[in-house]
């Protein structure tokens, strides 16, 4: 759901003229059209279905549905068509008269589209000389920036893949070339845990349990992404993993980092030794 209180949406529905039933000058065709070609939505979906199921029904009942991006992204779409309209003197648009609701309009819109959608999505980052992982995280992020979660699972599933491989080949880790990424997942943690990385029994289980949540990422990258002819998996979901993963790629970059900064102090030990005078 939107978070709209009750001043935003008193602007909004002013604005649009949403309590004469319709939204602005759109016939239910244009509406629909309108819609679709700005966010790919169809607002005749039953989900959308609101009161009366009228035009301006149908865009409480988004606002009801969607969350603050896409809602976001709609009332800009929205908003640029108001504008469009009002500056060429359309009859029923007047800009002059309505220009200040329309600025407190466009800071509602900027407002909701600022917040993202995935958490950590910053760790899906390139790399120096790898042509292929850096072209790969930067169009997971561009489906992100564009609110399409949904699009970009199997990339995210290649992604993760060359990640936990890249960290098995840094600690020596064996693996098979035609192993799943659960597997290889698998192998990593047993790692960690070895070497006592890992402080608490329930970081271990819920480590151990992300296993299965990685054996469930490879179904739904062979069936419900567009790694093959796949009906795609829905919005809300594709959300839930990406924040998923992204959160599990978060906490293994402090693993990395503790590995890391423990080698440094062992090596500048190591040095500090070679350099006294005996």
């Amino acid at each position: 759901m939107a978070e709209l209180d009750y001043k935003e949406n008193f602007l909004i529905e002013k604005l649009f003229e949403m309590p004469t039933g319709y939204v602005m000058d759109f016939s239910n065709n244009t509406f629909q059209s309108f819609i679709f070609d700005s966010i790919k939505v169809n607002i005749y979906d039953d989900k959308y279905f609101y009161g009366s199921g009228s035009k301006a029904n149908r865009l409480r009942g988004f606002f009801k549905e969607e969350p603050n991006y896409k809602t976001g992204q709609l009332l800009s779409a929205l908003l640029d068509y108001w504008y469009t309209k009002a500056i060429a003197n359309e009859h029923g648009f007047n800009f002059e008269r309505d220009k200040n609701i329309y600025t407190e309009c466009l800071k509602i819109a900027q407002r909701l589209k600022e917040e993202k959608i995935v958490d950590e999505i910053e760790v899906i980052k390139e790399i120096n000389d790898d042509r292929d992982f850096n072209l790969l995280a930067k169009s997971i992020r561009e489906s992100i920036d564009k609110n399409e979660p949904e699009s970009a699972l199997d990339r995210l599933h290649t992604y993760v893949i060359k990640y936990i491989r890249q960290l098995c080949e840094n600690h020596g880790i064996e693996i098979k070339k035609d192993e799943s990424l659960n597997a290889i997942f698998g192998k990593y943690v047993k790692f960690i845990v070895a070497n006592e990385k890992i402080e608490s029994q329930m970081t271990e289980r819920i480590l151990k349990y992300s296993i299965h949540v990685l054996e469930a990422f490879n179904d739904v990258r062979n069936n419900r992404s567009f790694a093959h002819d796949n009906e795609i998996l829905n919005y809300s979901e594709s959300v839930l993993i990406f924040n998923n993963v992204t959160n599990s790629i978060k906490f293994i970059e402090t693993i990395e980092k503790t590995i890391q900064n423990v080698s440094e102090t062992i090596e500048a030990e190591s040095t500090n030794w070679e350099d006294l005078p005996f």
